[in-house]
C-alpha cells in the first residue's frame, strides 16, 4: 500500500498509478452533492443546461454540512452512503468526472464507469464528520439553495485523509 498526497488539480494524471487500498491525502477544490443534487445535475446534462460547475476532471464528496458553527469553516461533514448516487454517477462520469468520495460499495453499473473513464472512488470514515471538516478550509455554496443541506457546495481540502476503495483498474477494497 502506498501514500499518496495530492491536489485534486494532479488526480488526472495520478490516477492510474493509484491502487485500492492505497491512502490518498487531498487537497484542493471538492463539490458536495448528494442525491437531490445528483438528480438536478442529470436532468442539466440531460437536458444540454448549463452545470453549477464544470465536471470535467472534477472531485465529488458525497457529504451534506450540517450548519457552520461561528469562526469555522464549515459544520460536522462526513460522507454520505454512495450507492445512494449509484443511478446517476455513470452519466457524471461519462461527462467528465474523475474522483467520487463517500462510503460504501458501488454497484457493477460505477465499476464499470469508472474503469471506462479512468476515475477512481475513494473512501472517508464514516462517523467522523467533526473531524472531517478540520481539513476543510473554505466552503461556499454554489447551486440548489433550496435543498438546504444537500445544496452544491464548493469546498477547500486541506490533507483530507482518505482511502481508494475503487481504483481506475476496477480492483476494489470491498471484493
Amino acid at each position: 500500500m502506498k501514500e499518496w498526497f495530492l491536489n485534486t488539480t494532479e488526480l488526472k494524471s495520478a490516477i492510474s498509478k493509484i491502487n485500492a487500498g492505497d491512502r490518498v491525502i487531498l487537497s484542493g477544490t471538492v463539490y458536495t452533492a448528494r442525491d437531490a443534487a445528483h438528480k438536478l445535475i442529470t436532468n442539466a446534462l440531460a437536458n444540454s443546461e448549463e452545470l453549477p460547475f464544470n465536471l470535467d476532471g472534477a472531485a465529488i464528496y458525497y457529504a451534506g454540512p450540517t450548519p457552520t458553527p461561528k469562526n469555522l469553516a464549515i459544520g460536522s461533514c462526513g460522507p454520505t452512503t454512495s450507492s445512494r448516487m449509484d443511478k446517476y454517477a455513470p452519466s457524471l462520469l461519462d461527462s467528465g468526472l474523475k474522483c467520487m468520495i463517500g462510503k460504501g460499495d458501488r454497484s457493477k453499473d460505477v465499476y464499470d464507469a469508472i474503469v471506462r473513464n479512468e476515475a477512481i472512488y475513494l473512501c472517508a470514515i464514516g462517523g467522523a464528520g467533526a473531524l472531517a471538516a478540520k481539513h476543510i478550509t473554505k466552503c461556499k455554496e454554489i447551486a440548489f439553495s433550496e435543498l438546504g443541506c444537500e445544496s452544491v457546495k464548493v469546498l477547500n481540502f486541506d490533507n483530507f485523509p482518505l482511502i481508494c476503495a475503487i481504483d481506475s483498474k476496477g480492483n476494489s477494497i470491498f471484493k
